[in-house]
C-alpha cells in the first residue's frame, strides 16, 4: 500500500473527526450531540478508507495496531504525521470560523477538558487508558480479526459515541493525541503542563498496550481449541482405516482351507 494514500487518508479522516466532533462542542451541541458526532464521523470514514489505510486516525489506534504487528512501525510514522496534521488544520479552520462568525466563541468548548484534567490528573489518567482500552479492544476484535467486518464500522462508531457519553465529564473524553494536540494549539489543555501528556498521551497509549495484549491472550486461547479440534479428526480417522486392516488375516486363512 503506497504511503502517500495511506498519509491523505489519514489525514482527511483525522481532519474530519476533529472537525466534526470539535464543531460540535463548539457550537453547543450537548454531550450527546458531540458524542454521536465523533461516533457517526469514525464510523462513517471507517467504511470509507478502512480500505486504504484501516482509518486509525487515531495516534493510540496506531501505536496499537504497530504493536500487534498489524502495521509496520515504519510504517506508523506517515499515519502519526498525518493524524497530528489533520488534527491541527481542522483545529485551524475551526478557530477561524468562530472568530469570523463570533468573535466572543472560543475553540475551546470543543477541546478535551473536563473535570478531573486539573484536579486529579492521574485519575484522568486513568479514564483516558480504560474508555481507550475500549476502543482498541472493539477494533482488534472486530476489524482486525475479521469477525465482525460487515459492522465493524458501526461497532467502532458506538464504542467511542459511549466513551463519550460516559467519560466527557471527567476528561472530555479524547482517547486521541491528535484529536487533543489539534484543538490545544488554540485552548486547553496546556501543552506546557506535564500533566497533559500524562492524561492525554500515555493514558491512551497504555490503554491501548492493556488491549493488545488481552487480544494476543484471546487468540492464543483461539489457535489452542483450533489444534484440539484438528487432533480429534485425525484420531477419527485412524479408527476408520484400523477396521479395514484387521480383515487381511481373515482372508489369507479362508485360502489356506482351500
Amino acid at each position: 500500500m503506497s504511503n502517500v494514500k495511506i498519509f491523505l487518508a489519514e489525514f482527511i479522516g483525522t481532519f474530519a473527526l476533529v472537525f466534526v466532533g470539535a464543531g460540535a462542542g463548539i457550537v453547543n451541541a450537548g454531550l450527546v450531540g458531540i458524542a454521536l458526532a465523533h461516533g457517526f464521523t469514525l464510523a462513517v470514514f471507517a467504511y470509507v478508507y478502512g480500505h486504504i489505510s484501516g482509518s486509525h486516525v487515531n495516534p493510540a489506534v496506531t501505536f496499537g495496531l504497530a504493536l500487534n504487528g498489524t502495521v509496520k512501525w515504519g510504517q506508523a510514522v506517515f499515519y502519526w504525521v498525518a493524524q497530528f496534521a489533520g488534527a491541527a488544520l481542522a483545529a485551524f479552520l475551526l478557530q477561524t470560523l468562530v472568530v469570523a462568525v463570533d468573535p466572543s466563541l472560543t475553540i475551546e468548548a470543543g477541546a478535551t477538558v473536563g473535570a478531573l484534567t486539573d484536579k486529579a490528573p492521574v485519575l484522568a489518567m486513568l479514564v483516558e487508558a480504560i474508555l481507550t482500552f475500549l476502543l482498541v479492544n472493539t477494533i482488534l476484535h472486530t476489524a482486525i480479526d475479521g469477525r465482525g467486518v460487515p459492522f465493524a464500522g458501526w461497532a467502532i462508531g458506538t464504542t467511542l459515541a459511549i466513551a463519550i457519553l460516559v467519560g466527557g465529564p471527567f476528561t472530555g473524553a479524547s482517547l486521541n493525541p491528535a484529536r487533543t494536540f489539534g484543538t490545544g494549539i488554540f485552548s486547553k489543555p496546556d501543552f506546557v503542563n506535564v500533566y497533559t501528556y500524562v492524561i492525554y498521551f500515555l493514558g491512551p497509549l497504555l490503554g491501548s498496550t492493556f488491549a493488545v495484549f488481552l487480544f494476543k491472550f484471546f487468540k492464543g486461547e483461539d489457535e489452542i481449541i483450533e489444534d484440539e479440534i484438528i487432533v480429534e479428526d485425525v484420531e477419527v480417522v485412524e479408527e476408520e482405516v484400523m477396521p479395514v486392516k484387521a480383515k487381511k488375516p481373515a482372508a489369507r486363512k479362508k485360502k489356506s482351507e482351500s
